[in-house]
């Protein structure tokens, strides 16, 4: 049974995209299973450090992203919006070239807050990083304008 709020494709999760850092860093959704999202990036020189590899901030940068976007549509939109309260990230492995793929999976889904864990891997399959965000669910209504 899928935990998608409405009946959604990774085709329109990826629209979310336009204008922000996703597409600065050309973060793609890719996938939306039943139970997870999945995108990738590239690595190159947006996302890599004066070293050559891997940014740490890029893979977060792309674990904030699928976390977000993931909790975002298992929510009313018309009622709630979802923001980032805290993440961490253990970089496991560097990464010079290609793509990595990142698969965002909820851990907890409550009313007030949802928790997503992100594991990033290299083409190979390659554990690369693995990211925990905590999201907090807040009521339209509850937004001082």
């Amino acid at each position: 049974m899928s935990i998608w709020f409405q009946n959604t494709s990774a085709y329109n999760a990826d629209e979310m995209r336009q204008g922000t850092l996703l597409e600065t860093l050309d973060i793609r959704i890719t996938a939306l299973g039943d139970d997870y999202i999945q995108g990738d990036m590239p690595v190159d020189h947006r996302t890599t450090q004066p070293y050559g590899i891997l940014h740490g901030g890029a893979s977060v940068s792309l674990a904030e992203s699928l976390g977000s976007i993931g909790a975002h549509l298992t929510v009313d939109p018309e009622k709630f919006f979802c923001v980032g309260m805290e993440i961490n990230a253990n970089h496991l492995r560097p990464v010079t070239k290609g793509r990595v793929v990142g698969t965002a999976r909820p851990i907890h889904r409550g009313k007030s807050t949802q928790v997503w864990s992100i594991e990033i891997k290299d083409e190979e399959g390659n554990l690369v990083c693995i990211s925990r965000i905590t999201m907090a669910v807040v009521p339209k209504n509850k937004i001082n304008k």
